[in-house]
């Protein structure tokens, strides 16, 4: 798949071939706090605010460094991924054809790099080190698992840049959401509310490119797999609902979906209750990865 993508799939074959341990990604947005790393406190449901927060800060190495390589070929500045990083593999500048796009992914970069600066610094010496981040053999197996051929290469034009950047910003706002009881922190937890309304900005931004560029069925089909993954809850939804645009996903009262994190991790890692895999093929760094 070295182009756009135009080919759709059943909903149950699609959960049939997610069961095999195939998957589609998280991209979840950062915990943004203006306070130091000492003054992080516990927080619910036997983990720290930190653990939460280091959740966090894993997501937005792999969002952040999407973004950087596809738009502007470089990868996260050696002070803001820890002593010890893991090694990033995959990924390459897009040649970006329509100048409102590059703007688009453009702006949702700086955010993304932002988000990874505060929470290092938030974190303080606590901050875990950047793992390991695949962009390239991950998304072959999403397309498998998606049905949408053998390999996706989501840095061969724009169009594919984006339809890799919905795989990540939905799964971000379901993460913000689901975790936000688990942080005791308030200033933490408004910091949460204010990075899952901007990821909720860039996911819609996404998802009305997409759908005016006639991407409904690959979009879909990614949709789907996310769904069979999580679990058995229906929490994920296309950019087409009943014959219309559906620009805002949401539960029957209008409210977006929650995910908890093993929900997140199972999307992540490709495959419910595993421990590494697909984005991540050593794991996640800190306390909560599995």
């Amino acid at each position: 798949m070295n182009e756009e993508v135009e080919v759709g799939v059943s909903r149950r074959a699609l959960i049939q071939r997610a069961a095999l341990g195939s998957g589609a990604l998280l991209f979840g947005g950062g915990l943004l706090a203006g306070c130091g790393g000492n003054d992080i406190i516990g927080g619910g449901g036997g983990v720290s605010d930190a653990d939460v927060l280091n959740f966090a800060l894993n997501l937005e190495y792999l969002e952040a460094e999407y973004y950087l390589i596809g738009t502007q070929g470089r990868r996260l500045m050696t002070g803001d991924i820890g002593s010890n990083p893991g090694a990033v593999t995959g990924g390459r500048q897009v040649t970006f054809a329509t100048q409102a796009f590059k703007d688009y992914a453009d702006e949702i970069a700086a955010d993304e790099e932002a988000h990874v600066q505060f929470l290092r610094a938030a974190l303080g010496s606590a901050a875990v080190d950047r793992p390991a981040i695949n962009l390239q053999e991950s998304f072959n197996t999403l397309a498998q698992a998606a049905g949408l051929g053998t390999s996706f290469d989501p840095f061969a034009n724009e169009i594919n840049f984006l339809i890799g950047a919905f795989i990540f910003e939905d799964v971000g706002v379901t993460a913000y959401k689901g975790a936000s009881p688990l942080i005791s922190n308030k200033t933490f937890l408004e910091a949460a509310a204010g990075i899952l309304a901007v990821e909720a900005y860039h996911a819609a931004n996404v998802r009305t490119v997409l759908l005016s560029q006639g991407q409904e069925s690959v979009v879909q089909s990614i949709s789907d797999t996310r769904d069979a993954l999580d679990g058995g809850d229906d929490k994920d939804q296309g950019i087409t609902r009943g014959g219309r645009g559906n620009i805002v996903p949401t539960d029957a009262n209008g409210i977006a979906f929650s995910r908890s994190t093993r929900e997140v991790l199972n999307i992540v890692y490709g495959a419910p209750n595993a421990t590494t895999g697909l984005f991540y093929p050593d794991g996640l760094n800190g306390t909560i990865t599995s």
